[in-house]
């Protein structure tokens, strides 16, 4: 334990000193048998290996990223137990030059809206969502709904189709709860814009319903990953714990710290861990604040919706139990009006299902405590398709079309919950 707990000082050490994700390679393995899959998912305890992807279901493929001193270890494991791989990316840290390279290309679109030619800042988002409401004012609202721990303004979006309607049923999008997941919040500006300022089209999505959106609930960390190529895989929130060795981390996994079957499967105890669930149950501010705007609309709120990446999965409860819930086939129907509308439009094919029965078991979900505490009757976790060559890094080239693909699997979904609810 002391000698990994110093390899991943020395790693930490590396980041500080700008040598980022130098050398560190990233790899595509195939679990053909249940021996196999017990192995990748021991591999996945350790804080040096970042799994990516790992896939409960036998013969679908596990992403990884492997630091250079772990390289010769991983190759012999996999050699050891007969797993083929493929050697997806050799060298990180130039992949992530290229895509900071990409990303601050000047703006070439009208200042006004936000475009898909780029991955944006909280403070742009923010912004827009501002002009949104001014230029709008008989149908958008836009509301503080608190900080982060790095004191950042975190707001909701309300949109509405003008009527003045009180007490309507509520659809909630929320986005940006992993930092590196660059593509959630520019999906779910996607989906404010088509609501908003494509309004014709999809105004039957707010003839009985509101929706609320959230873009950003992980604000510090997303600006953290666009600060330095050093911090692009950072996942968790930003607030300072101890670690270790008494080392210095920082940042809590926000998808482990809704207070509901907090801290046990799938969540670590461990402060430097990617999956840290917090010390308690909503110690971060983030998470605080989602829970209250959850709260507050738990009695009209019919479809809780997170956006993340990737995998191109639509997974609902329960991720604390492999046990479904009794009305899982309300879920699954609504996951499967987005499946197939996607399916329909671009061919792309999701995997449906439970959290724990596709993927792995992740306790203190923000999905699963939608469901089980605010008793929101359809909640479900969107993951996006991987793109680039790491997975987290879609090309800004092909942002447009993954957004327009979101939507038309946000839309489809939307209209079976109001055709349901």
């Amino acid at each position: 334990m002391m000698i990994r707990s110093g390899i991943v000082f020395l790693l930490c050490l590396a980041s500080v000193l700008g040598k980022g994700y130098e050398n560190f390679k990233i790899y595509d393995v195939i679990a053909t048998n249940q021996k196999q899959g017990n192995v990748l998912f021991e591999l996945s305890k350790q804080d040096d290996y970042d799994f990516f992807i790992l896939p409960r279901i036998l013969n679908q493929t596990s992403r990884v990223m492997v630091p250079p001193q772990k390289q010769r270890e991983f190759l012999r494991i996999l050699g050891k137990n007969r797993m083929d791989y493929n050697l997806l990316n050799a060298n990180v840290g130039k992949t992530i030059e290229a895509e900071f390279a990409a990303n601050r290309k000047p703006r070439t679109w009208n200042s006004r809206k936000l475009g898909t030619e780029r991955y944006h800042s909280h403070d742009d988002i923010n912004n827009y969502l501002d002009v949104l409401a001014e230029e709008y004012p008989s149908r958008v609202f836009v509301k503080k709904v608190g900080k982060t721990y790095e004191n950042r303004t975190m707001k909701t979006i309300t949109i509405t189709n003008g009527d003045g309607k009180a007490n309507k049923k509520i659809i909630f999008v929320d986005g940006g709860m992993h930092a590196r997941e660059w593509i959630s919040p520019a999906a779910v500006v996607y989906v404010i814009e088509q609501l908003v300022e494509n309004y014709e089209e999809n105004k039957e999505l707010l003839a009985d319903y509101n929706w609320v959106i959230m873009p950003v609930v992980n604000a510090d960390g997303y600006e953290y990953t666009q600060q330095s190529t050093s911090n692009r895989f950072w996942r968790k929130t930003r607030t300072p714990y101890k670690g270790s060795l008494n080392r210095n981390c920082h940042g809590a996994d926000p998808n482990r710290n809704f207070d509901f079957h907090w801290m046990e499967e799938g969540a670590s105890s461990s402060p430097c861990s990617e999956t840290y669930a917090g010390p308690s149950g909503f110690s971060e501010p983030e998470t605080r604040v989602v829970r209250d705007v959850l709260t507050s609309i738990q009695d009209r709120c019919k479809f809780y919706l997170t956006i993340h990446s990737y995998g191109q999965y639509l997974l609902y409860p329960w991720g604390w139990s492999s046990d479904l819930p009794e009305t899982w086939k309300d879920l699954d129907e609504v996951a499967m009006a987005g499946y197939n509308a996607i399916l329909k439009e671009t061919g792309t094919i999701y995997t449906v299902g439970s959290s724990t029965n596709v993927l792995y078991v992740a306790a203190g979900a923000s999905d699963d405590y939608a469901f089980g505490v605010n008793n929101i009757p359809i909640s479900i976790t969107m993951e996006l398709p991987g793109g680039g060559t790491m997975g987290f890094d879609p090309p800004v080239s092909s942002i447009d079309g993954f957004v327009k693909e979101t939507w038309v699997g946000i839309k489809a979904m939307g209209l079976k919950v109001i055709e349901k609810y």
